[in-house]
């Protein structure tokens, strides 16, 4: 009996050996035989990837180098099912072109160690938040809550598609959760929230963090303490970040930074009264930028109008309801819902709004999505 199974092993290595080594006689083969290779760049580089990546394991590994433009994927940062009563978070990227989940790379340690709070005896109804955003093609995992209710990160967290490594940001002037971050022109802007324990001067203090030299500077206080209440989304759009102080439908409060003049502004009131639930905003071809807002209740995505200040329906459909968070980016709205069950994607670029869902990974929810570059190593 153990010769046997000794026998099947050794041909079962035997078998895997020779697949990796005729893998790699074809994935060395020329692009396109009796062209140089900067010259097969050019022409394959103007087809779509999903074209070849269907040809050959050659033109699969092209797509995921350098010298292809990067196609855009879906990242998630997720955790341990509720039923399986755990506070891991996950990090993992669905790309779109193999159609299939790709986890990232696990975090550095750092000192003290990163150890996440997602449930709380004092929050039965609700997981505490990872606030996390997406900027200069790079995923940053900004703030969340520790054990004994404590601001978890010191420092963010950067991962980079295209090296597929992390590292992490400088140390804020003030260590927070439950805050308000957005993202625009390349620099990260925190405001409110609370450390170990509610201080009025972190609840009213701006920081802007210019990512691509990791300097940090305070900015102008905000007016009032409203931005502190609970980890919020604010939306960059032209030129501005756009913000309320609650989710869900509970009675908001609006309000608008202009980081130019680093001044505080009211939300019009169309904007407000229509902003029902998660939202995101993206460039569009033509430099055109939009905003959409998904309401969490009717399950209805809308696009703002801000010559009318008015919402405009996009689209309505079921798996939509009880939206939770959501991206865009690359002519696609992304959305978490279900409970973080549901990675809802909307091509809203084509002439009928296109509508598709993709599976978390098993035992793993969805807590919030972003569409960045794929990762820039095919792995099989």
């Amino acid at each position: 009996m153990s010769d046997s199974s000794s026998s099947a092993k050794r041909l079962k290595l035997f078998c895997t050996d020779l697949r990796r080594r005729h893998r790699c006689w074809r994935c060395t083969q020329p692009l396109l035989p009796g062209l140089p290779d900067h010259i097969a760049h050019l022409c394959l580089s103007r087809l779509h990837p999903s074209i070849l990546f269907a040809v050959s394991c050659a033109w699969r590994e092209f797509i995921y180098s350098s010298a292809f433009p990067p196609h855009l994927s879906i990242y998630t940062v997720l955790s341990s099912s509720i039923d399986s009563g755990g506070d891991a978070v996950h990090f993992f990227s669905f790309d779109p072109i193999q159609s299939r989940w790709l986890q990232l790379p696990p975090p550095p340690p750092s000192d003290p160690p990163l150890r996440v709070l997602l449930t709380h005896p004092s929050f039965l109804s609700r997981r505490l938040p990872v606030q996390s955003l997406a900027v200069a093609g790079q995923l940053v995992v900004l703030a969340a809550t520790a054990h004994g209710l404590v601001p978890a990160l010191h420092r963010p967290l950067i991962f980079d598609p295209m090296s597929r490594t992390w590292r992490f940001g400088p140390r804020l002037l003030a260590p927070r959760r439950w805050c308000a971050a957005g993202t625009l022109g390349g620099a990260v802007y925190v405001a409110g929230g609370m450390g170990g324990s509610y201080s009025l001067e972190v609840a009213k203090t701006v920081e802007r963090w210019e990512v691509r030299n990791d300097v940090v500077e305070r900015m102008g206080g905000l007016r009032d303490v409203r931005m502190s209440r609970e980890a919020i989304e604010a939306v960059g759009w032209r030129g501005k970040l756009w913000m309320v102080n609650v989710k869900g439908v509970a009675t908001k409060e609006g309000a608008v930074y202009d980081v130019a003049s680093d001044v505080w502004e009211e939300m019009p009131e169309g904007m407000l009264g229509g902003w029902r639930g998660p939202a995101a905003a993206m460039a569009m071809a033509g430099g055109a930028e939009e905003m959409y807002v998904v309401d969490e209740g009717k399950g209805i995505l809308r696009k703002y109008d801000g010559e009318r200040d008015a919402w405009e329906e996009v689209v309505e459909a079921e798996v939509l309801r009880g939206a939770d968070h959501m991206a865009a980016g690359g002519g696609r709205v992304v959305v978490v819902s279900g409970g973080g069950g549901r990675v809802v994607v909307v091509d809203v670029v084509a002439s009928t709004p296109r509508i598709w869902v993709v599976d978390p990974p098993e035992g793993l929810d969805a807590v919030a999505v972003h569409v960045l570059p794929r990762m820039s190593r095919c792995t099989d």
